[in-house]
């Protein structure tokens, strides 16, 4: 396990930016004014309920660092079960944690997706680099579009493996924009593709927290056949609002989270 926080994500980061090109280019275009820290909000994770690599083995990897559970999250439609933790120093970004519920899914879902976790060595669950680990199998190019009928989620783990997701820019540390529409704006403008289920933005200042989000990029994965061009990861942008105490929300909004998920959608 990673004894210091911030070598754990300089290492997510650098896995993540490897399959998301475009994470560079819109961390550089808004961090381009001087007075623009790019601040990341929170990472998202993306696993199964085996408990070989449970939600709760991947989120010991950040219990070590000192996180601590703050949430818990259903998505119904979608079969997952999911947690966040926030970490007692506020500066260090949250984690979003979810895990799709095998029990729900069907038996060729399940059994594809137990075959592979079984590939994993049980030490590789608990060594420092497992959450930017990748996959630990092969997987056919047919498998992964069999999975994808079912549960885009299920094909995107057996694709990619271990990694986060998305990262996201807190919109309430940028000194250069008010607004979530003003960043959603620029990065129109730049060229960036935006995520429109349920609206640019998700979310209103009654929740507490608005989210957008670009299209993953399309990035070329090896299956065992052949190389193919999928949805890899995306980036996010989160405002966040105060709550009647003057401290900012820190928590997800089910409904929300839920679009975001389909950022990673094929288009």
């Amino acid at each position: 396990m990673h004894t210091d926080v911030n070598a754990l994500f300089a290492n997510l980061w650098q896995d993540y930016v490897a399959v998301t090109p475009s994470a560079k280019k819109v961390h550089q275009l808004l961090g381009s004014s001087q007075q623009d820290d790019v601040i990341n909000d929170h990472i998202a994770l993306r696993t199964f309920n085996l408990e070989k690599v449970s939600l709760d083995k991947l989120a010991a990897h950040f219990l070590a660092l000192g996180y601590e559970e703050c949430g818990e999250y259903h998505f119904e439609a979608k079969k997952l079960y999911a947690k966040h933790f926030e970490h007692p120093d506020r500066n260090q970004p949250k984690v979003f944690i979810s895990e799709l519920l095998l029990d729900k899914c069907s038996a060729f879902l399940r059994d594809t997706i137990t075959e592979l976790v079984a590939q994993i060595p049980d030490e590789a669950v608990t060594a420092d680099n497992f959450l930017y680990s990748g996959t630990h199998w092969q997987v056919s190019q047919a498998t992964y579009e069999k999975l994808l009928e079912e549960s885009e989620y299920a094909a995107w783990v057996a694709a990619w493996g271990y990694r986060a997701n998305h990262f996201t820019v807190s919109v309430n540390e940028l000194a250069s924009f008010d607004s979530l529409e003003q960043v959603n704006t620029e990065l129109k403008h730049a060229g960036f593709l935006l995520n429109t289920s349920g609206g640019e933005i998700k979310g209103t200042p009654d929740v507490y927290l608005e989210q957008s989000s670009t299209l993953a990029d399309l990035h070329p994965v090896q299956f065992s056949d052949t190389v193919a061009t999928i949805p890899s990861c995306f980036y996010e942008f989160a405002r966040r609002y105060p709550l009647s105490n003057g401290m900012l929300y820190s928590g997800f909004v089910a409904a929300s989270a839920d679009k975001i998920f389909e950022s990673t959608n094929a288009r």
